[in-house]
């Protein structure tokens, strides 16, 4: 039986009435990957924060797409201890945009010796424009950094308040492993056109960011 991924076949199942038994040739098909475009790939290298702005280094942030997906991979802090943060611009040079978040995180450490799921009062944001913590304690180890995403919801928007949400994974300095939920909303009626990551004190050393753009289903 030949299966259509899209308007083209891009797939051939042989079956019986129990199991598939063989697969002959899977393409991408349209819904598999042609809906998310990658649109940026940066890769930090001693840098004090990483930038996506709309129109600068062919990146686009605008209403080009409704969602838009940042992926980090392997950050490693230059200096040991640093939580890794964003922020969003929302016209101007700045970015300050009021923010409204929560958090909350599962851990556990290398020994087996303590577990723990909580909220985390000390990494939310309540009206405010500063930072926004996704990945806190990264350690500068070789063998620590963290990898997550962050999900932004048409930013381009002049009416609602710009959503975003994320999950990061951390290995920290103290040798335990973290895994951090966080949801937000800018607060703002101008559009969001830039997103900066950063440590909180010294630079990112290493690792790589990607951005993507999903299209309008």
């Amino acid at each position: 039986m030949t299966f259509s991924l899209g308007s083209t076949p891009r797939s051939l199942v042989k079956y019986n009435d129990q199991s598939i038994s063989a697969i002959t040739e899977v393409g991408s098909g349209a819904g598999v990957t042609d809906d998310m475009v990658l649109i940026k790939e940066v890769t930090a290298s001693s840098d004090s924060t990483i930038d996506f702005v709309d129109g600068t280094s062919d990146v686009v942030l605008d209403s080009t797409y409704p969602i838009y997906l940042f992926k980090f991979i392997n950050i490693h802090p230059g200096t040991d201890d640093q939580t890794l943060n964003v922020n969003f611009r929302d016209g101007g040079s700045s970015y300050d945009a009021t923010k409204t978040t929560t958090m909350f995180y599962a851990r556990h450490n290398e020994a087996d010796t303590a577990t723990l799921l909580t909220y985390s009062t000390g990494l939310d944001v309540a009206q405010g424009t500063g930072v926004k913590g996704i990945s806190p304690d990264v350690g500068s180890d070789n063998d620590q950094s963290t990898s997550g995403e962050l999900w932004l919801f048409n930013p381009s928007s002049t009416t609602f308040v710009k959503h975003f949400f994320g999950t990061s994974s951390v290995t920290t300095a103290n040798d335990y492993m973290y895994n951090f939920y966080y949801a937000g909303y800018c607060n703002v009626t101008a559009a969001i056109d830039g997103v900066q990551f950063s440590f909180g004190s010294g630079n990112i050393d290493a690792g790589t960011f990607k951005l993507y753009g999903l299209k309008d289903s």
